[in-house]
């Protein structure tokens, strides 16, 4: 028995339509990426006895932080 061709390939046209169609658009508003990020840094700093003696015999190694009239 031979497979009837033409009857396959009116099926083949006929499921055609039938498949989905996937369409790809760019959005019409821009895109907006709001980051609200909050860092905070904090820094501490011990000093060992032998490093605060050296600061203390030592002034004009480590001057005094500049302060500004008025406050």
């Amino acid at each position: 028995m031979r497979p009837n061709i033409p009857k396959i390939a009116a099926a083949a046209l006929l499921a055609l339509p039938l498949c989905s169609c996937i369409t790809v658009k760019a959005p019409d508003k821009p895109i907006d990426i709001n980051l609200n990020v909050d860092i905070k840094q904090e820094v501490l700093v011990r000093l060992q006895q032998d490093v605060q003696q050296m600061i203390n015999q030592n002034p004009n190694a480590f001057p005094p932080a500049p302060t500004t009239p008025g406050k």
